[in-house]
């Protein structure tokens, strides 16, 4: 009875440490979040209580001096048609690393790999320069190029893996049936696919919305600047306006957890696929 007992005492704290972890995570992840949220409907942004007054003049200036519906529908057509891009390219690629035997297959796997160890910064100078003598300068079309190519090796990875998991006999089936191996890769892995498809659609996506460096770089007039681009005018020209600061950081982060929230079960699919086989 006495191990019984203990044993049951232990389970329970074992419990609460569990969810008191759980909890104290959450908090730290939502609270600037929700922090910068009420400081955005403040007189004076700042503190932790909530406003004795609640002012829109924040969000007013957004929409009518700064006009942020131009930068918003910029990143959205920006990280849209760039995710999409790099999905599209890299799932086939991605199919060809997982399911074919070449000459070089190790070799290219590990140049995908490669990249994620280069920073942005090191790069930026030659992709200026293709940008411009292209004449992609200042131009949604040029960032659209370069945001494609951001994050590739994560986009590769992710899908790669999911192909791996999908039985081979799906393939085989679809063969003797005639099919080549385009037509099997579009009916048939691609259906199956859409879970690891659709958590790197997300993942790049997010990455392309909150990308500041290259947005800054290669983007100059303000018809074809992003919402992280916005953003950092306040640290010169909006400086003091705090208002308007915090509420273009809610509407920028508005999207992202949109995105995530709607995809969200396609996302722990995926990530839990590669756990489950065999």
């Amino acid at each position: 009875m006495d191990d019984n007992h203990n044993g049951m005492l232990r389970g329970i704290v074992a419990g609460i440490c569990k969810y008191a972890l759980l909890i104290f995570v959450i908090l730290i992840s939502i609270y600037p979040i929700i922090w910068v949220f009420i400081s955005s409907f403040k007189e004076r942004p700042g503190g932790l209580g909530l406003p004795e007054t609640w002012k829109f003049d924040g969000y007013i200036t957004i929409f009518t001096k700064l006009q942020i519906g131009t930068y918003f529908s910029n990143s959205i057509i920006v990280s849209v048609i760039s995710t999409l891009l790099s999905v599209i390219f890299v799932a086939m690629a991605a199919y060809v690393s997982a399911r074919m035997d070449f000459k070089g297959k190790g070799l290219i796997t590990l140049m995908f790999a490669t990249t994620l160890f280069i920073p942005p910064i090191s790069i930026s100078f030659p992709l200026y320069r293709l940008i411009d003598t292209l004449g992609l300068y200042d131009t949604r079309t040029g960032v659209v190029l370069v945001y494609s190519g951001l994050g590739i090796a994560i986009t590769f990875f992710v899908i790669r893996s999911y192909f791996l998991t999908i039985p081979a006999e799906m393939e085989e089936a679809a063969q003797m049936d005639g099919c080549g191996h385009v037509r099997t890769f579009v009916q048939i892995i691609v259906p199956l696919a859409k879970p690891g498809l659709a958590t790197a659609a997300v993942l790049a996506f997010l990455n392309n919305w909150n990308e500041f460096y290259f947005a800054t770089i290669l983007l100059e007039s303000k018809t074809n600047m992003t919402i992280p681009a916005l953003l950092g005018q306040f640290r010169s020209a909006y400086a003091r306006d705090l208002n308007g600061m915090f509420s273009a950081i809610i509407v920028s982060v508005l999207p992202t957890i949109l995105v995530f929230s709607f995809t969200s079960k396609l996302f722990i699919k995926s990530l839990t696929a590669g756990a489950v086989k065999g």
